[in-house]
């Protein structure tokens, strides 16, 4: 039986000048088979459904899902509804998801935070700068390796990755209650290729994955990218909504659960151990399983408890990178799982990229055995501590309401005042060279309109701020222009009148 459509309300394209309203309906139904968000085979929205969401009449629906069928898209079925055709557009990487505006859009984030300016400042990116990596020990690493394992520059890694590099991650993760042995570990060239290659083994297109929200947005592409269905569970300070955690495993079925159990990211939140053990119990009822992005690990003063700990690698999938605590350019990342899934992901692997950077590996393991990295770790932590308070305070100062005080880690999650809009704001902070990052990239619902991520590593001095408060009195300003000119055509406007972006359609 055909996959009916998700329930979340349709994103429509913005309309140029030129296109009516019949061919704004089908563009939004174009976009969302294109990004997979209807899969073949499943029901659109009801003519009711799609009539409400664009605010346009059932008549203008029905003529726009007629032509649709006129030229294959859809399929009607009488008495049924349309459903998507079996044959899906080809995948692009610009139909990765609804453009309702580039500052909305998750790849506009990341592009903008490697692209902009040495002189941008880039408290929305999710790195660390330059200055707090340990460039003098890993240029000294780097000699070492090339001077004593020459064929680290020059030859294929082992499948699975450096021995003694997987044989380092296996104590490492002992300390979180991680048992595995080397065996259960493969090397990757980052925590993304880890989550691509485990996609690729675990999931079918047309399959379920829970997601959290707000999340990490690039789950969004990569899912998108995948051919997965995604449902979203609201995000609290200590973990999942649990009753609608339940409520969708009953409803979809998913597949797979994507999270971060410490130093969750946008939020900074950590896993209650409550919350784990009962996230367990629902995935063993339900068959779902989880992948565990442990990326932040490292980050933590006082470790939290992991899900693959407690699940012992059975239904859990680990993923872990040095790319966030040591280098981006040491391309080294890993995942732990049970046995049979390893062996699979290194055939995976050896198919798709014939390997990971050996160098990187070798790089990793020399400042890992010689007390480098955990004294960069020791520096780091008490510095981002420090960031971190200083953070919140300015942000308080600004009016901005702190999400929940995270234990650790680069990211703070706050709310804008007076209902300010983020994305608007982080529009009117680009002008001034100041990378946001607005809660619409993260959320899958109209729920963090009015959030921002922050980097605290990157919101030292008073650039940061600066700019901040100028496009927030930016956008009020516009927005009480706005109001004024609405006003002025329509003669009232109800208080309720709200000015909102369009939610992310994740469904």
């Amino acid at each position: 039986m055909a996959r009916s459509a998700p329930t979340p309300t349709p994103t429509p394209t913005p309309p140029a000048a030129s296109r009516t309203r019949v061919e704004t309906v089908m563009d939004t139904l174009r976009a969302r088979i294109a990004s997979r968000a209807l899969m073949p085979g499943a029901r659109v929205p009801s003519i009711r459904m799609m009539a409400d969401a664009l605010h346009v009449s059932k008549s203008t629906v029905v003529d726009a899902y007629e032509r649709l069928a006129s030229e294959g898209v859809l399929v009607a079925r009488r008495g049924s509804g349309f459903y998507v055709s079996g044959h899906a557009p080809p995948l692009a990487l610009a139909d990765l998801g609804p453009r309702l505006d580039r500052e909305l859009d998750p790849l506009w984030l990341t592009r903008q935070s490697l692209e902009s300016a040495p002189t941008a400042v880039k408290p929305g990116c999710g790195w660390l700068p330059a200055s707090w990596l340990p460039d003098e020990s890993l240029r000294r690493a780097l000699r070492a390796a090339s001077r004593d394992e020459p064929d680290a520059l020059t030859d294929y890694a082992t499948p699975s990755g450096l021995p003694a590099l997987r044989q380092q991650l296996a104590w490492r993760l002992a300390q979180h209650g991680v048992h595995a042995e080397p065996a259960q570990i493969m090397l990757t060239d980052s925590g993304t290729q880890a989550l691509d290659l485990v996609c690729r083994l675990l999931l079918e297109p047309g399959d379920t994955v829970v997601l959290d929200d707000p999340c990490y947005f690039n789950f969004h592409a990569l899912l998108r990218a995948h051919r997965a269905r995604i449902v979203s569970v609201p995000y609290t300070p200590n973990g999942p909504d649990l009753a609608r955690f339940e409520q969708t495993l009953v409803e979809h079925r998913p597949r797979l659960y994507i999270t971060n159990a410490a130093l969750h990211n946008p939020t900074g939140a950590t896993l209650a151990p409550p919350v784990a053990h009962r996230l367990l119990t629902l995935a063993a009822e339900h068959g779902l399983l989880i992948v565990e992005d442990d990326i932040f690990a490292d980050f933590e003063t006082t470790p939290a408890p992991r899900l693959a700990a407690f699940d012992g690698l059975s239904r859990v999938v680990s993923i872990g990178s040095f790319s966030k605590t040591l280098s981006a350019a040491i391309r080294c990342g890993y995942v732990a799982a049970r046995p049979e899934w390893i062996d699979a992901l290194v055939d995976l692997k050896l198919a798709t990229s014939f390997g990971h950077a050996q160098i990187g590996a070798s790089v990793v393991h020399r400042l890992l055995v010689d007390g480098t990295y955990r004294r960069h770790l020791d520096s780091l932590r008490a510095r981002l501590a420090d960031a971190m308070g200083e953070t919140i305070r300015r942000l308080a100062r600004a009016g901005l309401g702190i999400w929940t005080e995270p234990r650790g880690g680069l990211f703070v999650w706050a709310e804008l005042p007076d209902g300010l809009d983020a994305a608007r704001v982080a529009r009117h902070a680009l002008d001034h060279d100041v990378v946001l990052a607005p809660g619409n990239v993260f959320s899958a619902s109209r729920g963090a309109t009015s959030y921002l991520r922050f980097n605290v590593s990157r919101c030292k001095g008073p650039a940061v701020f600066d700019a901040l408060a100028r496009a927030m009195d930016a956008t009020r300003g516009a927005g009480a222009s706005l109001q004024s000119t609405s006003t002025a055509d329509s003669g009232r406007i109800g208080r309720s009148g709200t000015l909102a972006c369009d939610p992310r359609d994740t469904a």
